[in-house]
Order: structure tokens, then C-alpha cells, then sequence
């Protein structure tokens, strides 16, 4: 069985995201991986919920001249929200290790936002997933920092790896968007175009 093919544009992902390109293999899509360097920050001001689409827009954005003709650029960002504040990727192990003490035992948000762009056209989808932990003993968080060392994932902690396999309670919308691509939106909001 071949890829889907019910898009007329080539889409193009601008993420080094190992598992953003595995996603869209596992849906079927077909695309062309291209990235730009594109400085991740935003106004203080804004609110956590609003994080995700700002970055998401600022990497279509910086990545536009990586656009030809005819082609869809897919850019995503995503954020974990506890207590109002964004935890974003940990520079080290402390952080790490203090992130996911944070997160033990209590409920956070999975803010994956997507942005698409064309010469033509801009949307924005935003997905949102309730993650419940169990509480992990500070052993536990030690020997998942350690092992998976998670710097390069918001929040400190892939859903792939233990963490989601042996510690997460219970999810409010979809895996994916957790795993850091909405598919279900990106599908849909491809077929605007």
C-alpha cells in the first residue's frame, strides 16, 4: 500500500523532531523534511495557552524562504503547561529531575500547536491533551532522567518511553498531540487546502 495522496501541495516539515517525522511516516504522508535555525522565544506577557501557536507561526515564519511553489510548509510546536506556567525543555539533569517532581502525581496540559504555510494561505491548529501522572519516587525520575535523558522534550518526558508506558494515569485528547504532532488536525486542515 502506497502514501496518501488526497493533497494537491507537497508538504514539507520544518522540525528536526525525530518523532514528528515518525508520526507523519505512520499516518502516510508523504513530505520533505527541510529546517531553519529559528530563535524559540516569546513575549512574557503572553499567556501559556497562546505559547504554543506563537512559536509555531514565528518557525513558518523564519522558515518561509525553505518554501517553493506549490508546496505546504508544516511547522509545530508544543508546550507543557502546569499551574499556568510553561515547562519548557530542560537544560540539564537537575531540571529535569526538578520537572518531573513537579508533574508527579498531578494533572498538566499538552499544547502541540501546528502552522501551515503557503505562499498563499496561514492556518493554525491548536491541540490540547490532559495528561494525569502517577506519583514517581525520586529513584524512579532519577533512572528515567538518566536512561532516556529527555533535554530535547518539553516537560522533561517522552509519552513513547517509560514515562508514558509506565507512569501516565490517564489522557484527555489524543496521544499524538503529546508525542508532539496533532496528525488528526494537520489532516484535516490539509484538506482546506
Amino acid at each position: 500500500m502506497g502514501d496518501l495522496k488526497v493533497f494537491a501541495h507537497k508538504l514539507v516539515l520544518a522540525s528536526k523532531s525525530p518523532r514528528r517525522s515518525q508520526l507523519l511516516r505512520e499516518a502516510g504522508f508523504q513530505f520533505e523534511k527541510r529546517t531553519a535555525e529559528v530563535e524559540e522565544v516569546w513575549p512574557v506577557s503572553l499567556p501559556a495557552t497562546e505559547v504554543a501557536p506563537y512559536l509555531a507561526r514565528l518557525k513558518a515564519r523564519g522558515s518561509h524562504h525553505l518554501l517553493q511553489p506549490g508546496e505546504i510548509l508544516l511547522t509545530a510546536d508544543s508546550v507543557v503547561i502546569l499551574d499556568g506556567r510553561v515547562l519548557g525543555k530542560p537544560v540539564d539533569r537537575q531540571a529535569a529531575i526538578q520537572m518531573l517532581e513537579q508533574l508527579s502525581g498531578r494533572q498538566h496540559t499538552v499544547i502541540t500547536a501546528v502552522c501551515l504555510l503557503s505562499h498563499a494561505k496561514e492556518v493554525v491548529r491548536v491541540g490540547r491533551t490532559e495528561v494525569w501522572f502517577y506519583d514517581m519516587s525520586p529513584d524512579e525520575i532519577a533512572w528515567y532522567v538518566d536512561r532516556y535523558q529527555p533535554y530535547d522534550k518539553a516537560g522533561a518526558y517522552g509519552v513513547q518511553e517509560w514515562i508514558g508506558l509506565c507512569r501516565i494515569k490517564r489522557l484527555e485528547g489524543t496521544y499524538a498531540n503529546v508525542m508532539g504532532l496533532p496528525v488528526d488536525l494537520v489532516y484535516e486542515a490539509l484538506k482546506e487546502f
